[in-house]
């Protein structure tokens, strides 16, 4: 990436963790995911589509180029974590784009994540199985 200008913002997902730069582009864009192209990364198609959701949301696909350095859990928790961090740093450089992408849910933090086993259960609910006699 070039040393220019960039807008940065992190996203979350269950265990996974991405900060997200992004750059100003000039004729190619290029989305880079932890030094490897997305496509390289993210082999799956539903996961490449989920991850240019904000981009495409807000009509700026081929303005940026993006730099992602993500950690933590797995394929699709990283990229929900993208996602959220892509539209976080899009908020950055724009504060109008915010609307859109509030409505979109792009920049609601998904929650969910595994619940713990409890004391007792085989796992968070599934209990031993009752026996009368």
């Amino acid at each position: 990436m070039p040393d220019q200008t960039y807008y940065e913002a992190v996203g979350r997902r269950k265990t996974a963790s991405a900060r997200v730069r992004i750059y100003l582009a000039g004729e190619e864009t290029e989305f880079v995911v932890n030094g490897k192209p997305m496509q390289e990364y993210f082999p799956r198609i539903a996961d490449q589509m989920h991850l240019i959701a904000p981009l495409q949301e807000t009509e700026n696909a081929s303005r940026f180029n993006v730099s992602v350095l993500v950690k933590g859990g797995g394929l699709t928790g990283q990229s929900g974590a993208v996602r959220q961090g892509l539209a976080r740093a899009l908020c950055e450089y724009d504060a109008s784009l915010r609307t859109p992408l509030k409505a979109g849910g792009f920049l609601t933090r998904d929650e969910r994540a595994k619940e713990r086993k409890k004391p007792g259960l085989k796992r968070a609910r599934k209990a031993p199985q009752y026996t009368k006699r």
